[in-house]
This record gives C-alpha cells, structure tokens and sequence, in this order.
C-alpha cells in the first residue's frame, strides 16, 4: 500500500467530519470516529438501513448498492485525499456499503442481521484471497472500498447458502 504524499497519522479524528458533510458521510455519520474498531461501529450503523433497503424491488435495492458503490468509489477517494491519509481507519462508508451487499435478497428478522453483520466482519478482517491483494495493491477510492465490497459478496454467499439450507430442511433437522 503506497502512502498519500505528505501523510498524516491515521490516528487522529479530523473536525471536518463535524463540519463537512462529505467527511460525516464518509466517517459513517461520525462512527468512525470511535477509538476502539471503527469499521465495527461503521457496519453497525448501516444496519438500521436494511429494513427500508427491504422494502424496495430487489432490482431497487440492487440499483441502491450500484449508486452507493460508484459513489462510494469518489467519496472515500475525496475524502481520503482531503484528510492526506491513504485509506483512514475512520472512512468506513466502504463497511457500510459491504454490509448493504451482504445483506442483499436475505430474509426479514434479527437473526438474519446479526449473521449477517458477523459474516461481513469476519471476511472484512481475515480479508482471504483475493481481498488481501486488492487491500494492499489497488489505491485511491477504488481501492478503499473494493475490499469490502469484496468481503460484502463472500459474505453474502456465505449467508445465501445459510438461507438456503434453512430453507431446505436444515432448521427442521435443527429441530426448529
């Protein structure tokens, strides 16, 4: 991963995100501006979105997670170089549009949610081939937020076969 010229420590929490209203979309409406695991605060966030994002065609939804990916590419980019950091740890509209993916065509209900939510976390840190390559080789906006669209589709597979084998007898073998 190749540094921003003149780089300013990830560490510190600009003012801009309470001022800018790019910089508050991009720090997930001031989540990422948490100390401990902001990219855990940020999929948190997105969540309370699901239930409307539910309400739309599944083509609707699928179109919301083409805009919100395209304009997420300008956003982390803009904001990215705004800050002079390259990928901050507080920029966490990439989790949040990662987990809009994961969730995608999942059935309605908390449980769905919450596995969801813990599928996305657990490919968004472990970052498996080739989510690791792209993290560290592909850069600006495009490389923020590619990983964890990325983490977003395997999580999303993921959870489809989950879906998928609760639909077909698994919670009956469950006892459910």
């Amino acid at each position: 991963m190749t540094d921003h010229p003149n780089q300013v420590p990830a560490e510190f929490v600009p003012p801009s995100v309470w001022r800018n209203p790019w910089h508050f979309l991009a720090f997930g409406f001031g989540s990422g501006t948490l100390p401990k695991a902001p990219g855990t605060w940020g999929s948190l966030v997105a969540l309370p979105f699901i239930p409307l994002f539910q309400m739309l065609p599944d083509w609707g939804y699928w179109l919301m997670l083409g805009i919100t990916m395209l304009f997420g590419f300008w956003l982390c980019g803009k904001v990215a170089d705004d800050l002079r950091v390259h990928d901050h740890e507080g920029i966490v509209w990439d989790e949040m549009v990662g987990m809009w993916i994961t969730l995608w065509l999942v059935p309605e209900g908390w449980v769905w949610l919450l596995l969801g939510f813990l599928l996305f976390r657990v490919f968004d840190i472990l970052k498996p081939w080739p989510i690791r390559w792209i993290d560290r080789h592909v850069h600006g906006g495009v490389g923020i937020m590619l990983d964890d669209v990325l983490a977003g589709v395997f999580a999303w597979m993921a959870l489809q076969l989950v879906v998928w084998g609760w639909a077909n007898g698994l919670a009956a073998a469950l006892g459910w």
